[in-house]
């Protein structure tokens, strides 16, 4: 059972969820299951590798000694609403903002944020690259969360010209993240990034390595930045 299963590996991974927010996991983990038979969400459904590989791992981007709890937060392609559901649910105050280029992820997510009753969620249809140079997204966001992208160098581009100067942009990586992160320095250091912090959660009941990076907002990042797709893709910025 879904619930049992998160219970048990919050617990092990230090985390008290009361049971409001349980009920919303459940409940998000359905939607999912059941959207996932018409379309493509995830290819994890079982419930404990739901729960940990899901869940566990969105959470695990939390840190109280970094974050308030009221930011206002943006999810760059989003998919099925990870890393930023399981942190609203977990931490209500968030105010959070969702994109992700296909419309039928976009419908889906207006579900989910309406039978959920998540308030303060806004959720749009577009592509990073583009909605980045609008004046209601460029620079706008405390807090701005990608998980499963693309690699470091590439997301980068996308993401930081969302973070405010003193803001964060937080990566949710895996086992190779630190070549992943060798490649992205330049990048970083280009689109206004700072200081870079890594931390390597480990997930209860896996081997995999895991790890969340941290990367401060130092500078406004330059206009010509982001990039055209192909140009981010295949020009590496060095």
């Amino acid at each position: 059972m879904f619930r049992d299963e998160l219970i048990s590996a919050s617990k092990l991974f230090g985390l008290e969820l009361d049971d409001e927010q349980l009920g919303k996991f459940e409940k998000f983990f359905r939607l999912v299951v059941d959207a996932n038979q018409k379309m493509n969400l995830t290819t994890i459904t079982e419930p404990r590798d739901f729960a940990i590989k899901h869940v566990i791992d969105s959470l695990s981007a939390w840190d109280d000694n970094i974050f308030r709890g009221d930011e206002k937060l943006l999810d760059v392609g989003t998919g099925a609403g990870f890393p930023a559901i399981p942190l609203k649910i977990f931490r209500p105050q968030l105010k959070v903002w969702l994109i992700d280029s296909l419309n039928k992820r976009v419908e889906f997510l207006k579900r989910v944020v309406n039978e959920l009753e998540l308030a303060n969620v806004e959720i749009f249809h577009g592509r990073a690259e583009e909605l980045a140079r609008q004046k209601n997204f460029r620079e706008q966001f405390e807090i701005v969360t990608s998980r499963a992208v693309a690699r470091l160098n590439i997301l980068a581009e996308y993401c930081l010209p969302f973070v405010k100067v003193g803001g964060k942009f937080v990566a949710l990586k895996g086992k190779n993240f630190s070549e992943e992160l060798d490649e992205a320095r330049a990048a970083i250091k280009i689109l206004g990034g700072g200081k870079i912090l890594i931390r390597e959660p480990k997930l209860p009941m896996l081997e995999e390595s895991r790890a969340v990076i941290f990367v401060d907002k130092k500078k406004s990042t330059p206009e010509k930045f982001p990039r055209k797709e192909n140009l981010i893709r295949n020009v590496i910025l060095k």
